[in-house]
This record gives structure tokens, sequence and C-alpha cells, in this order.
């Protein structure tokens, strides 16, 4: 039988999301099972977000307000610009489609770096662009490389910051002379996906600072899905300028954020003191886990954000499925080409000293 799919369809491998705690426990009947591998929050949401939820659980018989209207309004005052600078996700990566929808067209070029979230390569796949790959240098984005690689074919350059799966960051320095004598055709998708973990490293670059004083094509885009611990909800934001904020809006689909997800996020935007001990602990536990790492004589690459990447001198998939067996839930790298990689998300002290003790163990 003749396909019916497009040629570029064909091309795009799918995403494969970490698995979920209940399929394992379901599939190898196992009653305790930690998962450590979609770089969520091990506190789970913020008591103002769970109470949010309740309170506004009665509702979910109506459809959401559409434009988020109370949601951008906190964030246009926590971020001090305009809410037509704004517009509201799925989570963040709807943002990235949304962007390939609005702006590729077929032939056009795309930047990025490899390794990197796989999300911008197949957005760009299935807007039939062609995709320009530039290895990084030292598990970090290369900034000089990706601005050679642009022609004037090149329509938007993705640049995560940090980045996922290594957890590095480009710094203000390095952002700065990519953003010098850019061409003006160019879109720059900077995705802050991690940015609450790094907005306090000295030479980490708050893209907003470069939208509100550069003329250049920006998009931004940040989520509630990590610091903020409401994964499950699928809730992000874009900043941008009008113009492009309004060719973002024109290919959303309606009612794209549920109610219980606007207002949730509303709640953690709130909530200080739980961002606050969210980052503390992300930074401890790291620092807990690095000290292991050497012990054990693993290499991993230092981490802006709430997961680490190591080499585990072993192949990465037949590891996770052995560790998967004794309940620990991390990455295997294969898919992103690290095949002796595995990615791990911070715990609790417990969790985290539950994968060291299954990661010995199977190591050995």
């Amino acid at each position: 039988m003749k396909s019916l799919a497009r040629e570029c369809i064909k091309r795009v491998k799918p995403y494969t999301p970490g698995k979920p705690i209940e399929e394992v426990e379901r599939e190898l009947g196992l009653k305790t099972v930690i998962k450590l591998a979609s770089n969520e929050n091990c506190f789970g949401p913020s008591p103002k977000a769970l109470r949010a939820i309740i309170g506004n659980a009665r509702g979910v018989n109506r459809y959401p307000d559409a434009d988020s209207f109370y949601l951008k309004k906190a964030l246009a005052s926590r971020l001090d610009i305009g809410a037509e600078n704004l517009i509201i996700g799925n989570g963040s990566d709807e943002i990235i489609t949304l962007a390939a929808r609005a702006f590729l067209n077929e032939g056009d070029e795309v930047v990025t770096a490899r390794p990197t979230f796989l999300i911008y390569e197949i957005a760009s796949q299935i807007a039939n662009a062609k995709i320009v790959l530039v290895p990084m240098k030292a598990f970090r984005y290369d900034l000089k490389g990706m601005k050679a690689a642009i022609t004037p074919m090149t329509k938007m350059v993705f640049i995560a910051n940090p980045d996922n799966p290594a957890g590095t960051y480009v710094t203000k320095s390095e952002l700065s002379d990519f953003f010098e004598g850019l061409p003006e055709g160019v879109i720059t998708f900077l995705d802050e996906a991690y940015f609450e973990f790094a907005k306090d490293i000295k030479d980490y670059p708050n893209g907003l600072d470069f939208f509100k004083k550069l003329k250049v094509n920006l998009i931004i885009t940040r989520t509630f899905s990590k610091a903020y611990g409401l994964a499950g909800l699928r809730v992000g934001y874009g900043i941008a300028g009008p113009e492009v904020i309004s060719a973002l809006e024109r290919v959303r689909e309606p009612f794209n954020v549920n109610i219980l997800a606007q207002r949730a996020a509303l709640a953690a935007l709130g909530d200080n003191a739980f961002l606050k001990k969210t980052l503390d602990h992300a930074k401890r536990e790291k620092s807990f886990l690095y000290t292991v790492f050497q012990k054990m004589g693993l290499k991993y690459i230092k981490s802006a954000a709430n997961f680490v990447l190591v080499d585990v001198a072993a192949d990465s998939r037949a590891l996770f499925e052995r560790m998967l067996k004794s309940g620990v839930i991390v990455r295997d790298m294969k898919a992103w080409g690290l095949d002796t990689f595995i990615r791990v998300t911070i715990g609790t002290r417990e969790e985290n000293k539950k994968f060291i003790e299954v990661l010995k163990k199977e190591l050995a």
C-alpha cells in the first residue's frame, strides 16, 4: 500500500520520552520505582500551585481563557515587558513547534548544535527545512561555528541555554559576539527551559537583557515544567517582539493551555520560597553526585541545570535496562549519539543514594 505521509514526515524519528513510573511498575511488577530521567522537580509542585489546582478543579467543565490573560499579566509584570511580548504554550516545547510552523518554509535552513534538544530537529524536519548541525566543542555550543554556518538560506538558529542533555551554557560574551552582525532575516530561538537553575551564575546571560537592548529577531522560551514542578500540566511561555508573537498566535491552537495549568502556574510564580528550596537543593545534590562520580572514576559534565550527564564507560542502553529492573529510571543517551552516557536528574537525597547504589552494582 502506498504511503500517504509527506516525504519529510517519513524521515522524522519520533521523540521518545523518559519511561513513566507507572509503566515500569506495570511491566516489571515492581512496587517501588524512582524516576530520574526527565529533569522533573523531585519535590513536586509548589504547595501554592497544589491549592490552586484543587481550588479550580470544579471549573474544568468550562473552556479555559484562550489568551491566558492573568498569567500573561503576572509574567509581564515580573519580566518588565508588555503582555504583547508574551505567548503562553502547552509547555515551551509547543512554542518550538509553533515557531517552525509560523516561520519555516520548505527548503529554509535551520542551524543548531549536535547533540542538543531533539525537538529542534524534529520540528524543523516536519516543516521540511534543511537542518545544519554544528558539533559541540567539549560539550558546549560552538556559537562561532554556528554563526559561520549561516547562509542566505538560513531562517532560524536554535540555542539551548543551558543545554539539554549536556547541562552546559554559553556565556554573556559568547552570546553577545554571536548577535553582533547577525543577518537581519535570521531568527534566534533561545531556549531557556533551565533558566532558573543557571540565572545566578556570574557569566550566564539572561536572554531578556539582549531582547530589551538589541534589535534582533529573538524568541526566548521558558517553562514551568522544571524548577516550578508543573511538568504534568504542560505550561511554558515565549518572549518576542509583537510582530513575532502575532505570527505565533496565528498558528497556535485555541485553548492550548488548560485552566488548571494556567492557575497553577500563576500560583507557582508567586512562591519564591519553594523556588529557592528547589534551586538550593539542586546545587547541593549536584555537588554530592560529583563527589561520588569522582570516587567511582566516572567522567561527568558540570551542569548548570538540574541533571548531570555522566560517561559510564559502558553500553548506556544495556545499563539503563539493568537499572530499570532495580526500579531506577535514568535516561540513556543513545538517541543523542552518546552511546556510553546516561543523564540523571537531581532527585531527593534518598533517591540519589538509591541511584548510586544501583549504578555501582550494575557497573560492577
